[in-house]
C-alpha cells in the first residue's frame, strides 16, 4: 500500500504549519496524529510542546521500542514491558553529535534473551539512519544525561535581528 494523495502524488510523512500572526503556534501532523511543536516563538517567548530535538529523540525511542517488541514477539520471549529513554547531545569540541539511549526490559527474561533484545535495539531503522551522522550509545537503565538545548542552538544561528520600525 502506497502513501499517496488522491492525485497519485506522494503524501508527506509529516507536515508542520503556522500562521505568523496571532499566537504563531507550530502545528504538526504525522500520519493521523496532530500535535503542537514547542520552542522559541521569535518574539522572546516559547510555545508549548516538544521541540525538534525532543521529537527526534522520541522518534529514536519509539523505533527502538517497536524493534525490541517485534523481536520479542517473533521469538516468543517473555518480555512484559519495554521502556526506552533517549536524549540528544552535541559533540564536544566539534566532534560527532550523539544520542544517549537507555533501555529497560521487564519480564521473565534469561540473560541470553535480554542480550538478544538489547542487540535488536541496534537494528532499529531510525537508529541506523541517525547513526550515519551521530553516535548512539546504549545502556540498560533509563537514566540519561543533560540533553542539548534546542533554544540555545537557535539563539546561536547567525540570523540578523531586524527591527521593523
Amino acid at each position: 500500500m502506497t502513501n499517496s494523495n488522491d492525485d497519485g502524488a506522494p503524501r508527506p510523512q509529516a507536515v508542520v504549519a503556522s500562521d505568523l500572526d496571532g499566537a504563531g503556534t507550530l502545528n504538526g501532523r504525522a500520519g493521523t496524529s496532530e500535535f503542537s511543536i514547542g520552542g522559541p516563538d521569535g518574539r522572546g517567548g516559547a510555545e508549548a510542546g516538544a521541540n525538534p530535538y525532543e521529537l527526534l529523540s522520541a522518534s529514536l525511542a519509539a523505533c527502538t521500542a517497536m524493534t525490541i517488541r517485534l523481536q520479542a514477539r517473533r521469538r516468543k520471549f517473555p518480555l512484559s514491558r519495554v521502556e526506552v529513554a533517549v536524549s540528544y547531545h552535541h559533540g564536544a569540541d566539534g566532534g560527532r553529535d550523539s544520542f544517549e539511549r537507555s533501555i529497560r526490559l521487564e519480564g521473565n527474561l534469561g540473560d541470553e534473551e535480554r542480550a538478544q533484545l538489547m542487540q535488536a535495539a541496534n537494528m532499529c531503522p531510525v537508529g541506523r539512519t541517525l547513526g550515519l551522522s551521530a553516535d548512539i550509545r546504549t545502556n540498560d537503565n533509563v537514566s540519561v544525561g543533560r540533553a542539548a538545548s534546542y533554544d540555545d542552538d537557535l539563539s546561536e544561528l547567525p540570523i540578523p535581528n531586524i527591527d521593523p520600525d
